[in-house]
């Protein structure tokens, strides 16, 4: 059997992964797709680096595009991060007619349309399951398993990071600050957090979630983003007070033929499935109209999750290869992308107000929902503990985004609130 030769862009966590099962488990892999798996080359930053995996010298290069233009070469595998210059040498490839599994998130949030057109056009396949949510197959889900319903709804924790540091804030009542200093000593979290904590990483997946789910071109700029860097261990007392939990939230939704997509701190319903979703575990909760609701569930990053959905892809690219069938099955958005307006994007609201402590302050603060047509479902004032003022906890019905908006903006001209301390999304 002639072998599949294969070169790997990239040898950090995921790249040795995917090396320690295509040759683990070569025996069943081979079985599967009829020839041999062989990585026929690897792209590295470093030839003299010290490595947790034995490769031999000759593949090694730290040039890719000795890996590109390699004429031996089937199936490029890109795990080395990056976007400008790796959608070069992804288009270079793809030019030349070699197939793509990527787990480059970036990459496909900001030029999967580009890069799957090329693929069209060459005939290619470009697979990217590993690029949300690690080891949970929800991509190919999205694609195969709901072709035949009309996804509503995608609600997802898609970033582990973040998910670690509200856990352990709600477990243990540690404030942010405590919990991200941990996260980085464990390695979870990046010495530059930003693009995880300010919710940039979640954003890229739920791009890629609602471009699929959708079948429109979703644009980064298309997604509402805010991190959790501002929520206090308070916040999340309150909503557990309230029976909620504190999550990172991804929701994209779909009303009629119209969408949004948002990433935002979110206090969901302790009976929502997500509510229980803790540490660096992902999930990913799906609505169509026929199915109903279901829920995926798993490991959203680490060397071997990932890497079993990178060769998972590998797989399916090298069995299309061998049918004859490569970039047959398109998957590009075919449908105008037409964004929910404001007014018409409905959610209920958490609002916790700092108000002067005196008579007729919650009458005046009521008045100004109702003047902007925002129901309450629950209003509680309390004593601050630490200081005279007092608090007022209130939790919307479905309101418009722009009513709230108005509601919050009338609130900088009243004088008896001192401050708007907290406003989040409910869910469940």
């Amino acid at each position: 059997m002639k072998p599949i030769k294969v070169g790997l862009l990239g040898l950090g966590t995921v790249g040795t992964g995917v090396i320690r099962i295509v040759e683990g488990n070569q025996e069943d892999l081979s079985s599967q797709v009829g020839s041999p798996i062989v990585i026929e080359k690897v792209a590295v930053k470093n030839l003299v680096k010290a490595r947790n995996i034995t490769v031999d010298a000759d593949k090694l290069t730290e040039d890719p595009w000795e890996v590109i233009r390699n004429p031996e070469i089937d199936v490029i595998v890109e795990v080395m991060g990056g976007v400008e210059k790796t959608k070069e040498y992804i288009l270079e490839a793809l030019e030349r007619g070699k197939h793509i599994v990527t787990a480059n998130k970036d990459l496909m949030a900001l030029f999967g349309a580009e890069i799957l057109a090329k693929a069209e056009e060459k005939r290619c396949d470009v697979y990217y399951e590993a690029s949300v949510a690690g080891g949970i197959p929800i991509i190919r889900t999205l694609i195969e398993g709901f072709s035949s319903d009309r996804i509503t709804r995608i609600m997802g924790i898609v970033n582990g990071t973040t998910n670690f540091i509200l856990t352990k804030m709600s477990q243990e009542g540690a404030s942010y600050d405590e919990v991200l200093t941990e996260a980085q000593a464990l390695g979870y979290a990046e010495s530059d957090p930003t693009s995880d904590v300010e919710g940039l990483d979640a954003a890229r997946k739920m791009a890629i979630l609602g471009t699929l789910g959708f079948h429109t071109n979703v644009e980064l700029r298309d997604v509402s983003v805010s991190g959790i860097s501002g929520v206090t261990k308070e916040d999340i007392a309150y909503a557990k007070r309230l029976g909620y939990e504190m999550k990172l939230l991804g929701i994209a939704e779909r009303q009629d033929d119209q969408i949004s997509i948002s990433v935002e701190p979110t206090m969901v319903r302790q009976q929502h499935p997500l509510a229980s979703v803790n540490g660096v575990f992902n999930a990913v909760f799906v609505h169509g109209e026929a199915v109903g609701e279901t829920m995926f569930y798993g490991a959203g990053a680490g060397e071997l999750p990932t890497a079993t959905s990178v060769v998972a892809d590998l797989v399916s690219v090298i069995r299309n290869l061998k049918l004859g069938v490569s970039g047959l099955k398109s998957i590009s958005p075919y449908k105008e992308k037409h964004l929910i307006q404001d007014e018409h994007i409905s959610y209920k609201n958490f609002i916790l107000l700092h108000v002067d402590d005196k008579a007729g302050v919650l009458a005046q603060i009521t008045q100004i929902f109702a003047e902007y047509n925002v129901s309450l479902a629950s209003v509680v004032q309390q004593p601050n503990e630490q200081n005279p003022d007092a608090e007022i906890i209130i939790v919307t019905h479905n309101a418009s985004k722009a009513s709230m908006d108005k509601v919050l903006k009338h609130f900088e001209t009243l004088s008896v609130i001192r401050k708007v301390k907290s406003v989040y999304r409910v869910e469940g």
